[in-house]
């Protein structure tokens, strides 16, 4: 199975889904946790006979699920397939399904030498070493807590070692530009846009706002 691009995946017209961080995501509001839980059964119904299982998180009002191919380390039509059908259980169960104020977290350590201390956070966070779309990374195995990735940089001082890299809707992208500037903060570069967007907060603390445009 191919892994598709950000432009094939946005050409496929998902309704209520993001394409976050070679994964597709979406919110259902179930209203009740007995409702979200039998959401979560036919979906769970639906993943076995696709030979495809998603990543369902049950709250008390909402379910949220995110799908990627993890053979791929992306989406590929596997995800697309069972997008749609998840849509559709969601119809069928007279939920509604969105994909607004979704993100994806991760940081990025800058390092000069990044093979020194990805071993220190390896261990201490109990993440598993690997090779991402970055040159190197540290993972939670279960995916519950945000990736660590490391970037290549000098060693002047001072300098800003960590940034949160946050992945976000292309179409939330503006109006959230806004608010942070709003709120006192300043938009450093947006030279890598529409791939991301340097922000920083009234100290001068950096963040990326991320998305999948321009990527492969």
């Amino acid at each position: 199975m191919t892994k598709l691009t950000g432009q094939q995946v946005a050409a496929e017209g998902l309704t209520g889904w993001t394409h976050l961080y070679n994964g597709l995501q979406t919110r259902v509001g179930s209203g009740g946790f007995a409702a979200g839980l039998a959401l979560v059964n036919a979906i769970g119904a639906a993943a076995e006979e696709m030979d495809h299982h998603p990543d369902l998180d049950l709250r008390y009002t909402h379910v949220d699920v995110r799908l990627t191919s993890h053979d791929t380390g992306g989406v590929t039509a596997r995800d697309v397939r069972l997008a749609r059908t998840i849509s559709a259980l969601v119809a069928d169960a007279g939920l509604t399904h969105s994909s607004t104020g979704l993100t994806w977290l991760e940081f990025g350590l800058d390092s000069p030498d990044f093979a020194v201390v990805a071993p220190f956070w390896e261990a201490i966070l109990g993440f598993e070493r690997r090779t991402g779309d970055y040159d190197e990374e540290v993972a939670d195995p279960s995916g519950a807590l945000p990736t660590i990735w490391f970037q290549q940089s000098g060693s002047a001082e001072p300098r800003q070692r960590w940034h949160p890299d946050l992945w976000i809707d292309p179409s939330e992208v503006q109006p959230r530009i806004d608010a942070a500037v709003a709120a006192g903060g300043t938009l450093e570069s947006d030279s890598e846009a529409p791939s991301f967007w340097v922000l920083a907060d009234p100290q001068g603390n950096r963040v990326c706002l991320c998305t999948w445009q321009d990527r492969k």
